[in-house]
């Protein structure tokens, strides 16, 4: 990523949702952002310290089974599942979505891609917007914040 052409920042839900309904391919990395992970294009499985054979990110693409849901629904339970993550690992951390090739699977059966293209930082307010998206359906549903000692 050349820190001379600074990404586009997604500000609306419906922006990405938008992005998610033209192009297959795509995943959230959330992390420090694209400049330091192209330099390694490797993560690292943080119980063991095993380095991964490509960045972790989560799947943006709707799979087959959600039929003709709602892609912004589809969208908001992806972001809000690790929206967690800068309250736990670092405030540094931030969403950013990116189109990439799978080569394989993380411990906690994450992809982990290459041949990443960065397609634009997830704002703040996209976060806050799929937060309420997640807020007003009717399960329980909760971010995958996990507790080592609990």
């Amino acid at each position: 990523m050349d820190s001379a052409h600074p990404m586009v920042v997604f500000t609306t839900l419906h922006s990405l949702a938008e992005l998610v309904t033209r192009r297959r391919g795509l995943y959230v990395r959330w992390s420090h952002g694209p400049e330091p992970d192209l330099a390694t294009l490797s993560s690292r499985d943080e119980l063991t310290g095993v380095p991964l054979p490509g960045l972790s990110a989560n799947a943006l693409d709707v799979e087959d089974w959600w039929g003709d849901r709602s892609v912004r629904t589809w969208v908001a339970r992806r972001l809000y599942d690790y929206s967690h993550l800068p309250h736990v690992k670092d405030a540094r951390t931030r969403p950013w979505a990116l189109q990439g090739t799978e080569v394989g699977r993380g411990p906690d059966n994450e992809p982990l891609v290459r041949q990443v293209e960065p397609l634009g930082w997830i704002d703040r307010s996209v976060i806050n917007q799929a937060n309420d998206v997640i807020n007003h359906q009717p399960g329980p549903w909760g971010p995958m914040h996990r507790h080592g000692s609990d």
